[in-house]
């Protein structure tokens, strides 16, 4: 059934209701042309005559008041089908099925999904923690973020967070095996590296290269399909890892990493959050979608700022002048 002949049942239901087709028309917020256009329109469809009509009066034919008993309940149904998918758009209840990486979703968007279940506890969360990037209309999934580019595939997506590539050693491995000063010195270390899980492909280390990212292969000591492993091996001084902002950025602040090669940092690379149309959201994923915008978007928690990737022998040179500055 289209939506126009939906339309015009239910101004024929109402005009035999109220016995007025101007009083139908107003209670369905349209004009008394449109009322009567879309009558005309049902009678010319059905073949028949619904309506004795006169400038004063309105009754149902005999095939009208068939025609109306065998409608009604059917209309019924339809209209609370339609009250019912409304109201669960607007009210912030039911299933919301969300896709992130595995270490996005604890490092970053637990917190946010933690707020969002307090405020909201009639939501029920299922939540997907996946690497790969499947096909998100057959997945039935909500909202989606993904940590790299921006999904393509016609999904709407926003950028929340920079991911930065920062490379880090312990304190420990440094004092034992000292720090490169080139990428180049790099292929004299110990490395980590992440053998994704989507593609089966070990990554290579990404920098910056003026302004250009170039990516380069680095042998190997430690392979992990695991960030938070990776993490926990460069933390331990088992090697120099290459590490997103958001997993560097804290162990950085708490001493347990220093960054090297800070002057080749990326941040080419994003964090997304992907939806469908917005206008055809339901209130939980549009709630969801904002406050995680609304905590992560310029949350410098998730990366390290400039003064922060200041090389260790310069921020020395800068506490030496201004020493010396001193009278």
């Amino acid at each position: 059934m289209a939506l126009n002949e939906l339309r015009a049942i239910a101004t024929f239901v109402k005009a035999a209701e109220l016995g007025s087709l101007r009083q139908a028309a107003a209670a369905q917020a349209i004009t008394p042309q449109a009322a009567s256009q879309a009558l005309v329109q049902l009678e010319r469809h059905l073949g028949v005559r619904l309506f004795h009509r006169t400038t004063r009066s309105l009754s149902l034919t005999e095939e009208g008041q068939q025609f109306l008993q065998a409608a009604q309940p059917g209309l019924s149904t339809l209209q609370r089908a339609l009250h019912g998918a409304r109201r669960s758009r607007e009210e912030i209840a039911g299933p919301l099925r969300i896709v992130a990486p595995r270490s996005i979703m604890l490092e970053v968007l637990w917190p946010v999904l933690e707020e969002y279940c307090r405020r909201h506890p009639q939501v029920e969360p299922d939540i997907q923690m996946d690497d790969r990037i499947g096909n998100w209309v057959e997945d039935r999934v909500d909202v989606g973020f993904r940590a790299g580019s921006p999904p393509e595939g016609g999904i709407i997506s926003r950028r929340i967070l920079p991911l930065q590539l920062v490379v880090c050693a312990s304190p420990a491995y440094i004092a034992q095996n000292g720090a490169p000063q080139t990428i180049e010195d790099l292929a004299h270390h110990r490395c980590t590296g992440f053998h994704h899980t989507g593609t089966g492909k070990t990554m290579p280390w990404e920098f910056k290269v003026g302004e250009e990212v170039v990516a380069r292969s680095v042998a190997t000591s430690f392979l992990s399909n695991d960030v938070d492993l990776e993490a926990r091996a460069v933390v331990a001084g088992q090697a120099i890892g290459q590490l997103i902002g958001a997993t560097a950025a804290p162990l950085v602040r708490a001493g347990l990493l220093v960054p090297l090669l800070t002057q080749h940092v990326t941040e080419h690379l994003g964090l997304h959050v992907y939806y469908g149309s917005r206008n055809a959201q339901p209130a939980r994923a549009r709630a969801f979608i904002d406050l995680a915008v609304e905590r992560l978007v310029g949350n410098t928690a998730f990366f390290l700022e400039p003064h922060e990737l200041v090389p260790a022998g310069a921020k020395a040179k800068g506490r030496r002048a201004r020493k010396s500055s001193e009278p």
